[in-house]
């Protein structure tokens, strides 16, 4: 009679996870963080040049969001 071992037995499928920012999300994002390496990106009340990535993004997807893309909601501090 065979014996399963361990080794013969299948490991699990694994899940795929949705997308959370749609591809046009992600084109905005580049953008933003092109315009910011070339230094041409600037900050929305005081016009000061944004050197920091995290605010590039962040720039990105407030754009892509009035644009329609598939964003999800700012997080609330």
């Amino acid at each position: 009679m065979p014996t399963k071992t361990a080794s013969s037995k299948k490991a699990p499928a694994k899940k795929k996870s949705a997308g959370i920012y749609s591809p046009a999300a992600g084109k905005r994002v580049e953008a933003e963080m092109r315009a910011m390496k070339k230094g041409q990106l600037k900050s929305g009340r005081s016009g000061k040049k944004v050197t920091n990535p995290k605010q590039a993004i962040a720039i990105g997807l407030s754009e892509a969001r009035k644009a329609g893309a598939k964003v999800p909601p700012p997080k609330e501090s």
